[in-house]
């Protein structure tokens, strides 16, 4: 049996911080929490250091920056895993759902090819221990895209498989609302001329009246059938909002509206928003800021979408900035994520919960993270 008491700790709880507590693991599982100091031999001393539950991380991008850091420039999918993993478990994200986009309009870039091989790495690499984040896939289905279904087969019936979510970039709605945000990215990320923009913006309607219905009914029905967590993204109006309700999604990513976020807030679903939304004051599309979602009351959680280190530095920022309590503000990176994927055994330090535990230190204001552990295991 194995133990690993930690004392002298600030423990962060789901709605309160105790001031000077210790938290006993056994077996890679929460056992114990005490309010008090403990003398026991071979207790490790936190120093008073913050005690949190590890992050929970449901929409990152960041394995797709490292296979291709640059336009047409693809690393091994190994060693861009391995950096990504070990990235985020210095981030202090303990579980992480890695986005995979399946399907591409414009049949270019990562999205357009076969993401499957991720699957098999993860595997070899978790049964030799080398992982140190617990790592579970979160589909992306590109709606209209032609070839979305065929890019999703080779995830179909994986176990990692626990999240999709249903989008649809085509512009003149929902992120894209405003055509000029969407020739600002594309021409700017993508490297589109003006004149293919309008090109493609002639196409997009097509696609999406062609393939975006069938692919919706299809993938809701396999993630309901295979009791799969189901997002919509970029939801805008009350009206995407009740049609997330009427597909049984647990999940509102990224709601661009306050409006949005408010009905699906009222309504049981769990929003999500963008980290680098608040460390950055706001969102690089024109969308409403999270903050703003924040103090309005209706902000279930947190994802670091591009930037990792977004996710425990927007906690800090909710503290300091907008009136969060540090219980309050970790709760939307750690257990707000976890219910949203409804991830039931993670999330929060309490008896019987897996042992994701992060140690930081607070230096001029801002959360510096000194060890994680995964499982009872250290693993940064």
């Amino acid at each position: 049996m194995a133990e690993h008491l930690f004392t002298n700790a600030r423990v962060v709880l789901g709605d309160a911080v105790l001031p000077c507590g210790s938290v006993l693991v056994r077996d890679g599982l929460i056992a114990e929490i005490d309010s008090r100091r403990s003398h026991a031999p071979g207790a490790q001393d936190l120093d008073g250091d913050l005690l949190l539950p590890g992050l929970v991380e449901v929409h990152t991008d960041n394995l797709e920056r490292h296979v291709m850091p640059r336009p047409k420039v693809y690393f091994p999918l190994r060693s861009a895993l391995q950096s990504h993993d070990a990235e985020l478990a210095a981030c202090g994200i303990t579980t992480v759902f890695d986005a995979i986009g399946v399907g591409d309009p414009y049949d270019e870039g990562f999205r357009s090819k076969d993401q499957s091989g991720l699957l098999g790495l993860l595997d070899s690499l978790e049964a030799a221990g080398l992982l140190r984040s617990q790592h579970l896939v979160h589909i992306r289905c590109e709606l209209p895209a032609p070839n979305a279904l065929q890019l999703f087969e080779p995830f179909a019936g994986h176990r990692r498989v626990q999240l999709i979510s249903l989008m649809d970039h085509t512009p003149g709605q929902r992120q894209w609302t405003d055509v000029s945000h969407a020739r600002t990215y594309y021409t700017g990320k993508k490297g589109w001329s003006d004149d293919k923009f309008e090109r493609e913006m002639q196409l997009a309607p097509l696609r999406q009246a062609q393939y975006a219905g069938p692919h919706r009914s299809w993938m809701t029905n396999y993630a309901h059938r295979h009791g799969i967590a189901l997002a919509t993204h970029d939801d805008t109006t009350p009206e995407h909002v009740d049609e997330a309700l009427k597909l049984g999604a647990s999940m509102s990513e990224f709601p661009t509206t306050l409006a949005a976020a408010r009905h699906a807030h009222s309504k049981g679903l769990k929003t999500i928003a963008g980290a680098p939304n608040v460390v950055r004051g706001g969102s690089h599309s024109g969308n409403v800021a999270a903050a703003e979602l924040a103090r309005e009351g209706v902000l279930d959680g947190l994802s670091s979408d591009y930037v990792p280190g977004s996710l425990l530095q927007a906690a800090w920022t909710l503290h300091r900035d907008h009136g969060f309590g540090l219980a309050q503000s970790v709760h939307v990176v750690s257990r707000g994520p976890a219910e949203a994927a409804q991830l039931t055994d993670r999330g929060r330090i309490e008896p019987g919960l897996r042992a994701d535990l992060l140690r930081v230190r607070e230096l001029d204001g801002q959360p510096v993270v000194r060890e994680v552990f995964v499982g009872g295991r250290r693993v940064a």
